[in-house]
C-alpha cells in the first residue's frame, strides 16, 4: 500500500500506511476534529505545509518543525528537534521504548487541544526560532548493538556488511528493534534474509 502524497488526502482519507486506509476505521477518521485542530494551530503560524512520510509536516525555514500523526489510541504533534525544547510545562512524552528523546504531545479528544493550545503555539514558536537561526541539536551517536544472527549474517555476506554499515544509524536501529523483536533465532536468520534486499538498497526496515 502506498503512503499518501497530497496533504488533502490525509485528512479525508487516511495516510495510506496500513489496510485501514479510506475506511471508517481509520484512526485520522477517528480523531478527525482533534487533527483539524491541531492543522489549523500550525498553519495559524505560518507554518508550511507538507506531507512527508505519508503525514502532515509542517515546516520553517527550510527545516521540519512538526508532524501530526493518529493512532488508534490517541493523536500527536510530534517536534522533529525536540530535544532542543525547553518544555516547561512538561506536556512531551517519549512515544516508546526506543524513543530516544521525549518529542510529542498526546491528545485524545478536541477539548485536550485547545486546553493546550498556548502551550502549542508557544513550543512551535520555540522550534520556529531555533530553524531560523539555524541552531540545530547536538548528535549523539550512540553504538548499535547487532543481534549475533545479523554479525553472522554480515560475516558471512560482505555485500550485506558494506550495505548496512552505509546505512544511517536511525535506519540501521530499525533493523535491530525488528530483529530483536523476534523470539527465535530462527526467526531472526529468516527476517534478515528478507530484508537484505532493502539493506542493498540502502532502506530502513520500515521503508518501502
Amino acid at each position: 500500500m502506498a503512503m499518501i502524497t497530497e496533504i488533502e488526502d490525509f485528512f479525508t482519507l487516511g495516510c495510506g500506511r496500513c489496510v485501514r486506509f479510506a475506511t471508517p476505521d481509520c484512526s485520522v477518521r477517528k480523531w478527525s476534529a482533534g487533527v483539524d485542530a491541531l492543522r489549523e494551530i500550525c498553519r495559524g503560524l505560518g507554518l508550511q505545509e507538507t506531507v512527508k512520510w505519508g503525514h502532515p509536516c509542517y515546516m520553517h525555514a527550510g527545516r521540519n518543525i512538526a508532524i501530526i500523526g493518529a493512532f488508534r489510541g490517541d493523536f500527536r504533534l510530534t517536534f522533529m528537534n525536540a530535544t532542543l525544547l525547553k518544555d516547561p510545562e512538561e506536556v512531551l512524552d517519549r512515544q516508546g521504548p526506543n524513543t530516544q528523546n521525549s518529542d510529542a504531545i498526546r491528545f485524545t479528544d478536541l477539548v485536550d487541544v485547545g486546553a493546550k493550545a498556548a502551550v502549542i503555539r508557544a513550543y512551535l514558536a520555540e522550534a520556529m526560532g531555533y530553524a531560523a537561526a539555524g541552531i540545530k541539536a547536538e548528535k549523539v551517536i550512540r553504538e548499535i548493538e547487532l543481534p549475533e544472527e545479523m554479525v553472522g549474517a554480515m560475516d558471512a555476506d560482505p555485500e550485506l556488511a558494506e550495505a548496512f554499515h552505509a546505512l544511517t544509524p536511525g535506519r540501521q536501529n530499525s533493523y535491530v528493534i525488528v530483529l530483536k523483536g523476534a523470539k527465535a533465532a530462527a526467526t531472526r536468520v529468516a527476517r534478515i534474509e528478507k530484508f537484505r534486499a532493502k539493506i542493498i538498497a540502502g532502506k530502513g526496515a520500515n521503508e518501502y
